[in-house]
This record gives C-alpha cells, structure tokens and sequence, in this order.
C-alpha cells in the first residue's frame, strides 16, 4: 500500500488498517514458525506498510495538533 492511499484515509480508518495489518503480521509470524510460510517476502511488505501507516498517523496527529 502506498503512503499516498493512506493519507486520503480518514483517522479512524487509518487505525483501523493498522489493526488489520498487525493481525495480519501476527498471522505470518504465526505461519513461518509452522514452516508453511509460502512468500517470506510478505512479512517484509507487512512491517512496511504498517510503518507507513504509523507515519500517516502520526502526520495527521501533528498537522490536528497545528490548528
């Protein structure tokens, strides 16, 4: 998911998709200790996209608290 799509999200959306992608990391994390993680790269992607989600968050915090 692209930092652009997550900044037309509102804040309650926002944190609802970082909730989504925690669980979706906690599901991965989950899989590759069975060994039947098919794409390790989807862990990566995952830690990524909750990172940016955090960044929108926390813009979006910042640019509320300027007003």
């Amino acid at each position: 998911m692209k930092a652009r799509e997550l900044r037309e999200l509102s804040l309650p959306e926002l944190k609802e998709k970082l909730s989504q992608l925690r669980e979706e990391f906690f599901n991965l994390r989950f899989q590759r200790a069975m060994h039947r993680l098919e794409n390790p790269m989807k862990i990566r992607n995952i830690k990524r996209d909750i990172a940016r989600c955090l960044t929108v968050i926390r813009e979006k915090e910042l640019k509320i608290g300027e007003r």
